[in-house]
């Protein structure tokens, strides 16, 4: 039986891409739908924040405005939630696309309120666009998108196994966190997650689970409660 009746599952771009990290992998968003739509059919309401770094990345660094950069970043998250509903549709899970950016044509235009009937009615919600504001992650977007369905966990997977002292990828000595606290991970600046993701989550004691989400199963295993990468909390 699932530990957690509600739960925001944030992803980066990377989890739906293709070789390298760039474009849209069918055949990996498939296989990720069919593990979210596992999740689903075992009771747990779903909503999912998805970021867009494998269709628009580093677009600032070649001479446009941060600005406009990250609106174009914010349009990338729209297309990957089209495209992670309709894997989701086809994978049995009833899903939806939540936009902060307004755009009916295409998607529902976000509330909170729509969120939580969306979620009642028993769809996976697709919270996209961002907050529609420059200058915010989609790390910060996933904790106000949790926060407003009232989750009881903020779930991020990552390429990595979890949260370490320093960069796994970079040094193979990386200690990795079983648990640690809000306030630590602020304090050393362990960037695995936006700070402002964090300190929200800190200050609304909701907690966050960091881990793998390229080994199969994981994504269930947060779902039952299982001690599974690393439990930031209070």
């Amino acid at each position: 039986m699932a530990r957690y009746r509600r739960i925001l599952l944030k992803l980066s771009g990377e989890a739906v891409a293709g070789a390298a990290g760039q474009g849209f992998s069918a055949q990996r968003a498939a296989t990720l739908a069919s593990e979210i739509a596992q999740v689903a059919a075992a009771g747990v309401q779903l909503g999912i924040v998805i970021g867009g770094g494998n269709l628009i990345r580093g677009v600032s660094a070649r001479g446009i405005r941060r600005v406009t950069a990250d609106t174009m970043g914010m349009l990338a998250t729209v297309m990957n939630a089209l495209a992670l509903a309709d894997v989701l549709e086809a994978a049995g899970a009833p899903a939806c696309v939540l936009s902060a950016i307004e755009m009916p044509r295409i998607a529902e235009p976000h509330s909170a309120a729509r969120a939580l009937r969306r979620l009642q009615q028993g769809r996976i919600v697709v919270f996209a666009g961002g907050t529609s504001n420059p200058y915010v992650s989609t790390d910060t977007a996933a904790a106000l998108r949790a926060l407003e369905i009232e989750a009881e966990l903020l779930a991020k997977g990552t390429r990595v196994a979890g949260v370490f002292d320093k960069d796994p990828e970079q040094h193979p000595d990386a200690v990795l966190f079983r648990e640690i606290s809000f306030q630590e991970v602020l304090a050393r600046g362990l960037g695995v997650l936006d700070a402002a993701c964090v300190a929200m989550c800190r200050d609304h004691g909701l907690p966050i689970a960091v881990f793998n989400l390229n080994e199969p199963g994981n994504i269930m295993r947060i779902s039952m409660g299982e001690a599974v990468g690393t439990l930031i909390h209070a």
